[in-house]
């Protein structure tokens, strides 16, 4: 009595179920039972698939398209006349880029060939002297000996006539003839003395001819100088043309014509063809990483390019290390931060001359640890 008094109660308050409608309701609750239960199992199965495929590999989307970048600046200072590139231009190695005004090169070049040419001037005329004196200093030596025998031979006679003289009796001689034979032996002995001091001066050959050598060597010096110069005064005027130093595009031009550079002063970059990725991984997903292994590599810029590399090497250090103001651990308050090491990733295909790589461009490699 009570449960037929609450069904007409709930009859009551609610519309009778259809019992057709009933049945069916209790037909499909096992079908979809059944896709629930499949569901569930192909999402394991597709898990534990995913998982297997990846468990040998490792990714990062800290990673970018690196490469050199060769700033191009000015060897001598001067005024640009003339650019023979454009921005973002292809350029060979050699390839001029800018002409800078050449005409106070050439000057210069001209005043230092000049000196050049009066110091080889001076030059020969001091080998020109060296070889005069390596015959007359002998030749003044002979001299210089042959006077002093001279000398000698009339200092004797000298001293012969004045012991002569001394031999006679007074009436046999003059006052004016011991005289004059007094004087005659002064004076001998004084050449023979003048004569000995020529043999001794003219005696040193050696010496004078390595004081002769030595200005010579000199004057080589001071040629090799001048030389130097004119070498200096090329190369400045070569300068005026700067060129590529090897293959690559044009970028961050900041030089006009008109404009005045200073030596040194960056008026361009060369991109290089040569690229690679730089992947920044986290430092617990290098455990297996070597060099070689295979890499799948991504580009956010153009998702149809599918690049294909391999590990080249690895950074001994992390990014914070060298960095402006690195992390200095030792204060106290040290919280740890899973740091990430840059790894080098050379690119072996899929390289397409329709889909340039800019430099910083992002990347999303794939290494396969296996």
């Amino acid at each position: 009595m009570a449960e037929s008094k609450e069904q007409d109660a709930a009859g009551a308050g609610e519309p009778a179920e259809d019992p057709q409608h009933a049945q069916q309701r209790k037909r499909a609750r096992p079908w979809v039972k059944g896709i629930i239960i499949g569901a569930a199992i192909l999402l394991v199965v597709g898990v534990l698939v995913y998982w297997l495929a990846t468990r040998n590999e490792i990714s990062s989307d800290d990673a970018f398209v690196d490469g050199r970048a060769a700033a191009v600046a000015a060897r001598v200072a001067g005024a640009v006349i003339s650019l023979d590139i454009n921005d973002n231009q292809f350029v060979h190695g050699g390839d001029p880029l800018v002409h800078l005004d050449p005409r106070p090169f050439k000057l210069a070049l001209d005043q230092a060939e000049a000196e050049a040419e009066t110091a080889r001037a001076q030059l020969a005329a001091q080998r020109h002297g060296q070889l005069v004196s390596k015959r007359n200093f002998p030749a003044q030596l002979a001299q210089a000996q042959a006077q002093l025998l001279s000398a000698r031979a009339a200092l004797e006679k000298a001293q012969n006539d004045e012991r002569r003289e001394h031999t006679l009796s007074g009436a046999a001689t003059t006052a004016q003839e011991a005289d004059t034979t007094r004087v005659a032996l002064q004076q001998a002995q004084a050449q023979v003395a003048a004569a000995e001091a020529q043999v001794h001066e003219a005696g040193a050959v050696p010496a004078r001819l390595s004081q002769v050598e030595a200005q010579v060597n000199q004057q080589q010096g001071a040629e090799r100088d001048a030389e130097a110069r004119v070498a200096q005064a090329q190369l400045n005027l070569e300068w005026t043309v700067v060129r590529a130093a090897e293959d690559g595009w044009v970028t961050k031009r900041s030089v006009e014509v008109g404009d005045y550079v200073d030596v040194g002063q960056q008026i361009m970059a060369l991109v290089s063809p040569q690229i690679w990725i730089t992947a920044n991984f986290k430092e617990n997903q290098l455990a297996r990483v070597r060099a070689g292994q295979r890499v799948r590599i991504g580009i956010d810029m153009y998702p149809t390019l599918k690049l294909r590399g391999h590990i080249d090497s690895m950074q001994l250090g992390t990014g914070t290390k060298f960095s402006t103001f690195p992390a200095e651990n030792a204060t106290g308050n040290f919280i740890k931060i899973v740091q990430r090491i840059p790894v080098k990733i050379d690119i072996d295909s899929g390289l397409d001359p329709h889909f340039p790589l800019p430099l910083g461009a992002s990347a999303e490699p794939t290494v396969d640890l296996r």
